[in-house]
């Protein structure tokens, strides 16, 4: 597999069937002159994981594209006029001969005042890859690729190290960071706190990274 990152929680990923774009926010940028996706994947509604302003001519300029969100994001899109699948925890798709299972429900709460949004999780092929979206679940599959959420108004640091330690992937590509002036601060921390077998790696924006 490939991964190539455009900032944020915006990851495309390559594998040897299928390219999947995952969360295209606010926050990220680049993604808008991709070219032959097989899906757009959203975790859930908010901004940084979905722009609505430039989702539509995204998948104008993909029409092979399926558009796979949460529930809540659904009801979020239902003004643009484009075809829409919603995914639930517990579903599957088959994407061009790459299996992707639906997991987790719930984004992690912000403050109590908050209501909790629904919020799913990407698992590739069985665990070759896993964007959590925002939230900590842990799914059954092993992971071997983890997309790791650095900072948020949702989560401390010592909760992402117990949450990377309780996937304990063989890699984990930080993710989440567009708030951040100096995020090598938190990756450093991540990267000296990981189990043992797990590398931190940072990628660069829009440059490929073999997984």
């Amino acid at each position: 597999m490939k991964l190539v990152r455009y900032g944020h929680s915006c990851v495309l990923v390559e594998t040897a069937q299928a390219r999947l774009l995952f969360d295209p926010g606010a926050f990220s940028n680049g993604f808008e002159s991709l070219r032959d996706l097989d899906a757009v994947l959203i975790t859930h509604q908010h901004y940084d994981h979905i722009d609505t302003e430039k989702l539509p001519a995204l998948l104008a300029a993909n029409p092979a594209a399926r558009l796979i969100v949460d529930p809540g994001t659904t009801k979020t899109i239902e003004n643009l006029d484009i075809p829409v699948t919603t995914a639930h925890p517990g579903d599957t798709f088959d994407l061009g001969g790459t299996r992707i299972d639906v997991v987790g429900g719930q984004h992690a709460t912000i403050h109590t005042d908050i209501p909790v949004i629904p919020n799913v999780g990407y698992v590739i092929d069985g665990g070759a890859f896993y964007h959590p979206g925002d939230a900590f679940f842990v799914p059954e599959h092993r992971i071997d690729v983890l997309a790791l959420p650095t900072a948020a108004p949702w989560l401390k640091a010592a909760e992402v190290v117990d949450y990377l330690r309780a996937v304990s992937p063989r890699l984990a590509i930080p993710v989440h960071d567009g708030m951040l002036a100096t995020p090598a601060v938190y990756i450093g921390l991540y990267t000296n706190l990981a189990p043992d077998g797990t590398e931190v790696r940072a990628a660069a924006h829009g440059e490929p990274v073999v997984l």
